[in-house]
């Protein structure tokens, strides 16, 4: 399967789960708030340039904007953390490392820790960005950290679930 049909595949399963799972539970609503979506911009190609990750972050946002009625605000933030990424990984994989020899961002690509990193810094960083702009104020700054903070934890236990139970292929891109 060409990787264009594997990340389009991935961007409806990751909102379809979004739309129909995870905003369908209504006792998480009231203060945490999973989201799982973004990680279709976070397991991206290495090789995917900043302007094609921030359009594919727009339309994965704007996709989710659509079923949940949100105009832009899933779209802003899916654009923020599609341009942040590259500096993230940058940082995180030493020169001549992953990228050069895996395709895309996983545990056996970067390493336990550098992935958690990973992960952890960009949900924080897409977590608090949609609250912000849900809220569009910073009026009960510990109800909003206390918000940002819960569901960043409930999100990063549904990545490291849905890493454990669907491990990825990682293929070397020397072998191919």
């Amino acid at each position: 399967m060409s990787d264009l049909l594997k990340n389009i595949g991935r961007l409806f399963l990751f909102v379809l789960a979004q739309v129909f799972i995870l905003n369908q539970i209504p006792p998480l609503h009231s203060f945490i708030i999973p989201y799982i979506y973004y990680l279709f911009i976070l397991w991206l190609p290495f090789s995917t340039s900043r302007f094609v990750l921030m359009i594919a972050g727009f339309a994965c946002g704007l996709t989710l904007d659509y079923f949940t009625k949100t105009p832009g605000l899933h779209a802003a933030c899916c654009v923020l953390i599609a341009y942040f990424r590259p500096f993230l990984i940058n940082i995180l994989v030493p020169q001549q490392g992953a990228e050069m020899n895996f395709r895309e961002p996983s545990v056996k690509s970067l390493g336990l820790a550098p992935y958690l990193t990973y992960v952890l810094i960009m949900t924080l960083l897409h977590h608090f960005f949609v609250f912000l702009l849900e809220a569009l104020q910073f009026g009960g700054i510990v109800y909003f950290i206390g918000k940002t903070l819960a569901s960043t934890v409930v999100s990063m236990v549904l990545v490291i679930i849905l890493e454990l139970l669907f491990p990825r292929k990682q293929k070397f891109i020397t072998n191919t």
